[in-house]
């Protein structure tokens, strides 16, 4: 997430109910060693003066220094604080020192933390891609530095599960990944000796190469399940390792790479934490929430299974309306509404997916900058990252047209074995609304919409007016 997009509580720099590993304004005063940590495990070692008051513009001119980082690419990195528990994108404004002071207020005003989680969390700065760098300039570097900085970055995001994606996908990534460590000269015998050493579990996901099930379907099942993935890694890998002295650029392996993550609708996107409700299954049966973390980025939202690793819902910003509530009451929690085109029985309706997290406003004013930021980009450069969403979401055969103006479902026209695909179906969804009088369908087509906020590009709705309640669906 942005830092700019909520207000964060004011500097309580004078507490004393902060860390106590926080140094004094005089020790602050004199030059202090500071770790940025980039994505592969490093780390860029400054000694900064005044690091209290210090802001992300200075630090980043220290940076690209140290990383070697062309000025034609230096906005594709913003700085940002991370923790498990929380995530922020730093403006270059900011001053870093004085946002870890204030780190625990926003624990307990973004997170479901424990007192005492929060208590023991600590954020580290990272220096890493800019969410609102756009992907058709991404394309355009060929700074082997700075590729080698994406790649790390996009290749922990997809061992770790964090961009779902097919095994043809995984595998290729999984091939590129051993081309650039290893060369693509290893003959069979080299392979399988540099895969027991290096382990599948770092070139593949980590889901993947663990395999799932119980006790006895793992140990009964994990040989011949990684001898199929061997394999197929190896197939992979000889389709792009060549003879001795033919082999690729480490800078086309490179693009190669990240080319096939962009072919991901969620790549670069930032990420939140929230549940959504699990559909009830029988009368008698409680309702249940699924952990769920929802991607955001310049093309569209992404809500995906945290436990599963697939996409339940993808829109692009002209497929949804969006809004937030607060809690009424002690108990309630924060809700981001995300309202689309969905069919009921046939009749079109629309739908509405309630996403609960204490990160419901940070989610909404994050969407409504991308909306506003694209449509201040429209023009070639947003056209062509519209396409490229547009086609990495639909089967071979679609044109991209849509008769409706909106979008709908076209996720759903993806085979369903796709981890990509939406699976609008397996949602607790609110597919009516309560006039006062009685239960009634929303007008087809998206006649009305619960929400003003919407993409700029999209037709205006007149509110529909909610007297009382929404029924679930």
């Amino acid at each position: 997430m942005d830092g700019d997009d909520c207000n964060f509580p004011p500097d309580s720099s004078d507490d004393h109910s902060q860390r106590g590993s926080v140094a004094s304004s005089a020790t602050l005063s004199r030059a202090q060693d500071v770790l940025v940590y980039i994505c592969g495990d490093s780390a860029v070692h400054l000694t900064v003066e005044g690091l209290g008051s210090v802001s992300v513009q200075e630090l980043g001119r220290s940076v690209r220094e140290a990383l070697h980082i062309p000025e034609s690419a230096q906005d594709a990195f913003a700085f940002w604080l991370c923790s498990p528990l929380l995530e922020l994108q730093l403006k270059a404004r900011h001053q870093p020192y004085k946002l870890c002071r204030q780190w625990q207020d926003l624990l307990y005003r973004f997170t479901e933390a424990s007192e005492e989680d929060i208590s023991q969390d600590e954020p580290c700065l990272q220096y890493r891609r800019n969410v609102f760098y756009p992907k058709s300039k991404e394309l355009q570097i060929d700074d082997e530095g700075v590729l080698r900085l994406l790649y790390e970055e996009a290749r922990g995001n997809i061992l770790t599960g964090r961009y779902p994606c097919d095994p043809e996908h995984w595998t290729g990534l999984g091939a590129l990944s051993l081309a650039l460590d290893e060369g693509t000269g290893l003959d069979r015998q080299q392979f399988s000796t540099t895969i027991r050493k290096k382990k599948l579990s770092s070139l593949l996901p980590a889901h993947v190469a663990m395999g799932s099930g119980g006790l006895l379907s793992t140990l009964r099942g994990k040989s011949s399940r990684q001898t199929g993935l061997e394999q197929n890694l190896m197939e992979e890998y000889r389709k792009i390792s060549t003879p001795a002295g033919n082999s690729p650029e480490p800078t086309q392996l490179l693009h190669q790479y990240l080319n096939t993550c962009h072919t991901l609708p969620y790549y670069g996107c930032a990420f939140f934490f929230g549940e959504i409700d699990k559909p009830v299954q029988g009368i008698l049966q409680r309702a249940k929430r699924k952990a769920v973390s929802v991607g955001i980025c310049l093309e569209g939202v992404y809500v995906m299974d945290v436990k599963e690793k697939h996409v339940l819902l993808g829109l692009q910003f002209n497929e949804l309306s969006w809004d937030h509530s607060y809690p009424e009451e002690q108990g309630d929690s924060h809700i981001l509404w995300l309202e689309f085109d969905g069919d009921e029985d046939g009749t079109p309706v629309n739908k509405l997916l309630k996403i609960y997290s204490k990160q419901a406003e940070l989610m909404s004013g994050f969407i409504e900058f991308c909306v506003e930021l694209k449509s201040a980009t429209e023009g070639g450069a947003t056209a062509e990252m519209d396409g490229e969403g547009s086609l990495s979401q639909q089967p071979a055969g679609q044109d991209g047209s849509n008769k409706n103006g909106r979008g709908g479902r076209r996720g759903m026209l993806r085979r369903q074995s796709s981890v990509v695909c939406s699976r609008v179906h397996s949602l607790n969804t609110i597919s009516y609304v309560d006039n006062g009088k009685e239960i009634k369908r929303l007008k087809p087509k998206r006649a009305a919409s619960f929400f003003t906020r919407q993409a700029s590009s999209a037709p205006a709705y007149s509110a529909v007016q909610v007297t009382e309640s929404l029924e679930q669906g």
